[in-house]
């Protein structure tokens, strides 16, 4: 039996497609049903690499007799979270409102109008120890529709109207405390002995990481360093790190980061590649590049698509079964690589007969001090092809613009500082698919591509992450069109979502479709929020050009972030790395040269992180585009010969000279 659902582009609703469920994707159609028929709706909304999702789904969503009672009483609507981030960021908020957490699956029970008025996570077909079953919750909440509506509208009423309260800041404005009470806090949950914050299970957030290593570069807090390398040593010893084929699973379940969610996704393995090769900027230890160069591997091999653009993941489960892909006994390994091989990795990769994993075990090196192989060993691609067959992994093959941009600002950084030309070639390709495939004709982005189709209008981060990128790219090539089509995508950005009233920006559009809410998130979870993005974007548009416009839209924005983030700033970690950039000391510097990029300079940026130092380079060929995107440039003269270069340092302009080791940086 097939559904609607069949028809749609996502893997996770064509995931349902076969289900007796009579589904809807998200739209009119479905709401003006439930209007005509007096129903309520149910909403699942999750992705189509979610375990508990696929539980569910075979659990209650493939069973004639919850389908039964789902059709009869409901109208049932599916959505792809990663498709429609507004409307899971809306309904995510009732549930955490509601129980105090959320999760995925989501379930939501609401009117045709929309609002809810029950929210959880996953629900079995059939209760017990004191928790509902989706049949008996299904039973209640149709009852109830039927002889006690006012009290579910009600709550729906209370529901909305509590999700749509203003945001109101504590008034705290951008200062170093927000920065220094950032660092406390991660330092209060920093867990000494296996690296990382907090208890199980325990998630890498990596944005937590990199502004921990930029807080131990601007105060000299050891630290902070210490933190940072401690848990990104502990992550790549782990078993939630791929020995085997590169890339990092989602979260670990324990505090020793053994065992993972075995989910991979791509903006996981973007954002971490990005710390691995700034810890390996400031640290120059070879197991930061090695692990950085096995992620971007991994992203290129596993995830990157034949048109360019990169996949949103890979699965948790194989032939339905959590993990099966990953895990190994001795036995196993000995036969692909024979007996004194096997032995050898078993030993150094805690492949053991009673298991640490359902009997199985998960390839570590958590326990030994002894060097793992080394990445381009034939014996690792012997148990990698090895591994590809014996059992599949499901992919997530929809293209999601925000996280493609993600991997552009990774592959373009490692490939500058690893020297891998490979990577920026990737990144490179990434940006030309994102322009090929996902620009509307009025020169808006869409939020997904998947065979052969973009669709969804983007959103807040789509617009300023791809920014961000594209000034990443300008940093590693230095060719001016990636600096006028982040200043094009940037203006976009705050005509299309900026709260011009109240500060900050909307997830979605003044233009959009219009939900129960119109969010403006600023917790960094597993990706840094838009309004931290947006953040950084601003501050640095605004040194690179010294526009008046862009230093005042920083200032909104930064003030914005510092009133919502003020008691908590470690959540949104991201947003106060963007502060620091205006609250401590930063650089500009005018490469004018009739040379090329300089050597010397481009040795610096590939050795040191530079955060606080921004670079524009001039010549004859880019000086009139250059003088329109950073108007204060049309007086710096190229020399004749060779180079000049012109350094400003906290407001403050020192003499120009013709030499890079006379800037003293």
């Amino acid at each position: 039996m097939s559904n609607r659902l069949n028809q749609e582009k996502s893997p996770y609703l064509m995931q349902h497609g076969e289900n007796p469920v009579d589904w809807y994707p998200w739209g009119e159609e479905a709401f003006q049903r439930a209007t005509k028929e007096d129903k309520p709706i149910f909403l699942s909304i999750g992705y189509s690499t979610c375990h508990w999702c696929h539980v569910m789904a075979h659990e209650s969503f493939a069973d004639s007799e919850v389908a039964d009672l789902l059709n009869r009483e409901f109208i049932s609507i599916k959505v792809d979270r990663e498709e429609r981030p507004d409307i899971d960021a809306v309904y995510m908020s009732v549930c955490q409102t509601m129980t105090g957490s959320g999760g995925w699956p989501l379930t939501i029970f609401m009117t045709p109008e929309q609002k809810p008025f029950f929210a959880g996570t996953y629900f079995p077909k059939y209760g017990g120890y004191g928790r509902f079953g989706l049949m008996e919750l299904l039973e209640r909440v149709a009852d109830l529709w039927k002889n006690n509506r006012e009290e579910l509208l009600r709550a729906g009423n209370q529901i909305t109207a509590a999700i749509n309260q203003e945001q109101v800041g504590n008034g705290q404005k951008p200062d170093r405390r927000l920065v220094e009470r950032a660092y406390s806090q991660l330092a209060q949950r920093f867990d000494h002995k296996w690296g990382g914050f907090g208890a199980a299970p325990k998630f890498p957030t990596p944005h937590n990481l990199l502004f921990l290593m930029r807080y131990a570069e601007v105060t000299q807090e050891p630290n902070a360093r210490k933190m940072a390398e401690v848990t990104l040593e502990d992550m790549a010893r782990g078993g939630i790190f791929d020995h085997i084929g590169g890339g990092f699973s989602r979260f670990s379940t324990d505090e020793m980061w053994l065992v993972p969610h075995f989910e991979k996704m791509l903006y996981d393995n973007a954002l971490l590649l990005i710390a691995y090769v700034k810890a390996y900027q400031h640290t120059k230890q070879e197991c930061f590049a090695d692990t950085a160069h096995r992620t971007a591997r991994y992203i290129l091999r596993e995830l990157t698509s034949v048109e360019g653009g990169c996949y949103c993941g890979q699965d948790a489960d194989s032939d339905g079964v959590e993990g099966k892909y990953y895990v190994f006994t001795p036995e196993e390994v000995k036969s692909v690589l024979g007996e004194a091989d096997g032995a050898e990795f078993c030993r150094l990769y805690d492949i053991t007969d009673p298991g640490n994993f359902e009997g199985k075990s998960i390839p570590n090196r958590i326990h030994t001090s002894e060097n793992g192989w080394n990445m381009d060993n034939p014996r690792l691609k012997k148990l990698y092809d090895y591994r590809r067959n014996r059992t599949k992994l499901h992919k997530d093959d929809k293209i999601q613009l925000s996280w493609n941009v993600w991997a552009i600002i990774a592959l373009a950084k490692a490939g500058q500082v690893l020297e891998e030309p490979s990577y920026l070639d990737a990144a490179i390709r990434i940006h030309d698919f994102i322009e090929s495939k996902m620009v509307t004709e009025n020169d808006r982005l869409y939020l997904r591509y998947r065979d052969g189709e973009a669709a969804y209008v983007g959103q807040l981060e789509d617009y300023a992450v791809y920014a961000l990128a594209l000034l990443e790219l300008y940093r590693v090539t230095f060719d001016t069109k990636y600096l006028q089509a982040a200043i094009h995508r940037a203006k976009q950005m705050v005509e299309l979502f900026e709260d011009k009233n109240k500060g900050g920006y909307f997830m979605t559009a003044f233009d959009g479709e219009q939900l129960i809410a119109r969010p403006k998130e600023t917790y960094d979870g597993a990706m840094p929020s838009g309004n931290s993005v947006a953040a950084m974007v601003l501050q640095t548009l605004a040194s690179l050009t010294g526009e008046k416009e862009w230093q005042a839209a920083a200032d909104r924005q930064l003030s914005f972030l510092a009133g919502e983030i003020g008691e908590y700033p470690s959540a949104s970690s991201f947003g106060v790395l963007a502060m620091m950039g205006a609250l401590y000391p930063h650089r500009e510097l005018v490469c004018a040269t009739n040379n090329g990029l300089p050597e010397e300079l481009k040795d610096y940026l590939k050795g040191h992180p530079a955060d606080d130092l921004h670079v524009l380079l001039k010549n004859k060929e880019n000086a009139d585009i250059l003088s329109k995107l950073a108007p204060f440039t049309k007086d710096y003269p190229i020399p004749e010969q060779g180079t000049m270069y012109y350094l400003c340092e906290n407001g403050a302009c020192k003499a120009p000279v013709p030499e890079f080791s006379q800037l003293n940086l």
